[in-house]
């Protein structure tokens, strides 16, 4: 008999019974204990220490020394390459594709059609953009066709055997005129103002009639294609199971892998999307381009599929920065300070509709400026072009909007005989404005910012 045995045995039965049933008794939750909080104060490079330091990045070396590995480094055992036929036509219907004569050259494995495609059509919003165009064309970088090779040359070879027969249909390629009744229709029957947003505050005919001043301009922003230094690339392989494994280099490889899982009809779960290392994106890779293209025709070949896009494939089959036209209204009393503004957006959408909802919303929003406007009236529109489809780039419409009331306020200091400075510290947000939305702002620092710059910068010193 052990030691913990013999003390067990000395211990009063009466007593051993009592404390069992003083446990029995305690309650079935523990009661939560409150403990004091205390206020951490950071140390100085402590609980922070990258912040103020010089930080090495984990990639750089790599860059520095040319060994980083990109989509178009990467080379599988029996890889094909992939080379997309765009249309080169804005807005036509297409008779006809005949693909026999490239699928008979030495050297082709695949060819691809958007017949092929299982839900031929995607979109980050609208569902409006087809993997390859196979009824209609809705603008010259249409993606009609595409060839899988053992070579990327004899795959452009291959683009030339395939014969496309169009009916050419009327286009409309400026916004304005996109607006009106009797243009035609990109996506007909439906309107080619496909998103509007607007924004009332106040009475803004209240507001222009106590204005002792009232200016009016319009300004526009053109398109910009993002041209990082890596194209858009991808590679796309299956594995026996079923399950097919596309390189990307797209910057959101989850929505990516939602569009491709719809477009190919197959269970998220069979999709595996790997995000490589990316030359840059800007915006310009957020959504699928070429991915189901190259799954289909990896499954058709058995074989890996690479497709790199070059220059001119990025100016007319990716997206772009919206050009914007953009009216602005205002009233000022005579010291500068605004009384009224009316805005009216009118964004160019391309083809498709990609992220216009969203950038018409943010430009819509900041149209009015960083400054304090009693009676304001933005209206923003999205139209339908039969042109290169616009999308996410830095800012989703603010900077274009930004470019246009501070030119617009540049106009007026110089009409009213004003420092552009002093017409901006006159009417900027303060702590607490309200936002054209309503919202209240807090830790508001534009004009304390505006000054700081112009004391560095020297504003107020004379100019020789």
């Amino acid at each position: 008999m052990d030691k913990n045995t013999r003390v067990a045995e000395t211990r009063d039965p009466l007593e051993m019974l009592r404390e069992a049933d003083e446990t029995l008794r305690l309650p079935a939750i523990v009661p939560p204990v409150t403990y004091p909080i205390e206020t951490l104060v950071p140390e100085v490079r402590q609980q922070t220490p990258a912040v103020g330091q010089r930080a090495t990045r984990p990639d750089g070396r790599l860059h520095g020394l040319g060994q980083t590995k990109y989509i178009d480094d990467l080379a599988f055992p029996g890889m094909l390459y992939a080379r997309i036929k765009r249309a080169g036509i804005a807005s036509a219907r297409i008779k006809s594709i005949e693909t026999r004569e490239a699928e008979a050259m030495q050297g082709v494995m695949a060819v691809l059609t958007g017949r092929e495609i299982p839900v031929n059509s995607f979109g980050p919003s609208l569902k409006d953009q087809p993997v390859l165009a196979d009824d209609l064309v809705f603008h010259a970088g249409d993606g009609v066709a595409a060839v899988a090779a053992v070579t990327e040359q004899i795959a452009l070879e291959a683009l030339d055997k395939i014969k496309v027969e169009y009916e050419p249909l009327p286009a409309v390629f400026d916004p304005l005129e996109a607006m009106k009744d009797d243009a035609p229709r990109v996506h007909a029957p439906n309107s080619n103002i496909y998103a509007t947003k607007v924004i009332r505050k106040g009475d803004i005919d209240k507001g222009f009639a106590a204005s002792d001043h009232i200016f009016e301009g319009r300004f526009r922003t053109q398109m910009v294609e993002h041209v990082p230094l890596e194209p858009h690339a991808t590679i796309a392989m299956w594995d026996p199971n079923g399950r097919v494994t596309i390189y990307s280099t797209l910057g959101r490889i989850t929505l990516g892998r939602a569009d491709v899982a719809r477009t190919l009809k197959l269970p998220i779960n069979r999709i595996r999307m790997v995000a490589t290392i990316v030359g840059g994106n800007f915006g310009g890779k957020n959504e699928i381009t070429q991915e189901p293209v190259l799954a289909l025709l990896s499954k058709k070949t058995g074989r890996p599929v690479k497709g790199t896009f070059t220059r001119t494939e990025e100016f007319i089959a990716t997206t772009t920065r919206h050009p914007i036209i953009m009216d602005y209204k205002t009233g000022v009393s005579k010291d500068g300070r605004i009384l009224a503004r009316k805005v009216r957006l009118v964004l160019d959408g391309g083809a498709y509709c990609s992220w216009s909802e969203t950038t018409l919303g943010k430009a819509c929003i900041l149209s009015a400026g960083p400054y304090i406007i009693d009676n304001l009236l933005a209206e923003a529109f999205v139209v339908y072009t039969n042109k290169t489809m616009t999308g996410a780039m830095r800012g989703f419409g603010a900077p274009q909007v930004c470019f246009a009331y501070e030119s617009h306020m540049d106009d007026i200091a110089a009409a009213l005989n004003l420092d552009p400075l002093d017409i901006r510290l006159l009417n900027a947000f303060e702590e607490g404005s309200p936002s054209p939305t309503g919202q209240v702002l807090h830790s508001v620092v534009v004009k304390d910012s505006l000054l700081q710059a112009a004391q560095r910068f020297g504003w107020k010193e004379p100019r020789s």
